[in-house]
């Protein structure tokens, strides 16, 4: 019966991923498609994978980007939107615009007293303006979920690291599984 259960436990370590990713997939596949729902299954992803392109097309002639600064101030005007559109547009730029900010990956130092240190990835460098000049803002993804918590910690404490973001990131939402 032991050995029925260590093969039952192996089974699923092998298939649970396994299924799990491919009903993540599927499942937002179907949303997406379902936005646009012509009948046909995958025209409507299809058509909004073009639409979306078109659109990054467009806006990237230089006469159409003044459009786009103008819709977003008018956006950034309204009380509720704009806290939502200007948190999600923050969140996109930090992984894919221009300014992506998870791209310094740190280890930190928790405190003086023990050994104990933390992987994130610094995000703001310079606190001039709030005259904490021997501090940086780093940011610490939490396992297994899509929150983290911000800290801002002793310069001195920090150790840059000469590693590809996405493995780190990939390491700490891991909770340390994935390898370095």
């Amino acid at each position: 019966m032991a050995r029925f259960f260590r093969y039952f436990l192996n089974g699923l370590l092998i298939v649970a991923p396994l299924t799990i990713t491919i009903w993540i997939v599927v499942a937002v596949i179907d949303w997406l498609d379902s936005m646009i729902d012509l009948g046909v299954p995958g025209l409507g992803i299809l058509l909004m994978v073009l639409l979306i392109t078109f659109v990054g097309f467009i806006g990237s002639f230089f006469f159409v980007k003044p459009l786009f600064v103008v819709g977003e101030r008018l956006l950034n005007k309204v009380p509720l939107v704009s806290i939502i559109y200007s948190s999600i547009k923050d969140l996109f730029d930090a992984f894919v615009g221009d300014n992506q900010k998870f791209n310094k990956p740190v280890m930190v130092k928790m405190t003086e007293a023990s050994d104990n240190f933390k992987m994130g990835f610094v995000t703001q460098e310079d606190f001039h303006s709030i005259t904490l000049d021997d501090r940086v803002a780093v940011y610490f993804p939490h396992s297994y979920n899509f929150s983290g918590e911000l800290f801002i910690v002793p310069r001195k404490n920090v150790v840059f690291l000469d590693l590809p973001s996405s493995d780190v990131m990939k390491f700490v939402v891991s909770g340390g599984v994935s390898k370095l």
